[in-house]
């Protein structure tokens, strides 16, 4: 893995890409990476991760026919993603790991401010970490991990507005949580160009 982007994308391999269905080896490079990002954030390593999306992508192989039948590709290969990631952490009796994993990224910025940033994250994470898992998985995908909300709708393989709904409906139960009012217009699900907690490769 290159050592300058540890979460560098990783095409399928040249020796086998001829033997691939070409639209499992697009999907593959497409989704290859975010499903990392969203393993390791889930897992709290990076070994872990890597093993779990490599299980997801084997299992969708194998049965890429039947997956390409489903009314969405993405859906399905959104929920495998999701149950091996349970599945592992079951194994692990263990819970998400998102906590301690987007802390840790957070205590990497640069910002003279570390601690107070660490403590103010640390209570938005743990509230996130509490959201329904349809809130959860956009606010990680869209907040915590950068990506654009038509990316994340793509991702899970539900509509633009689901995702829209699932950010106002979260930006309420965070607001909640952490007891203060979100500005007008601004969101959880709209960066402003701030770094995200994640990792993000860096």
């Amino acid at each position: 893995m290159d050592q300058q982007d540890p979460w560098a994308e990783q095409a399928v391999r040249d020796d086998l890409a001829g033997v691939l269905p070409v639209d499992y080896a697009a999907f593959h490079s497409q989704h290859h990476r975010a499903y990392l990002r969203y393993a390791y954030l889930q897992l709290g390593s990076r070994e872990r991760a890597a093993q779990t999306v490599e299980d997801v992508f084997t299992h969708l192989l194998r049965v890429w026919g039947h997956v390409l039948r489903q009314p969405s590709a993405e859906a399905y290969a959104w929920a495998a993603l999701k149950e091996a990631v349970i599945r592992r952490l079951e194994a692990l009796d263990r819970p998400v790991a998102l906590v301690e994993t987007a802390a840790f990224a957070a205590l990497r910025e640069s910002s003279r401010t570390r601690l107070e940033l660490l403590e103010s994250r640390l209570g938005l994470y743990t509230a996130i970490a509490k959201l329904p898992e349809r809130h959860y998985d956009v606010i990680v995908l869209v907040f915590v991990l950068g990506y654009p909300q038509q990316k994340a709708a793509q991702m899970m393989g539900v509509s633009y507005a689901t995702v829209r709904s699932h950010v106002r409906g979260a930006r309420r139960r965070l607001a909640r949580e952490l007891g203060f009012a979100w500005p007008p217009g601004e969101s959880p699900g709209e960066p402003s160009g701030e770094s995200t907690a994640e990792e993000m490769g860096k």
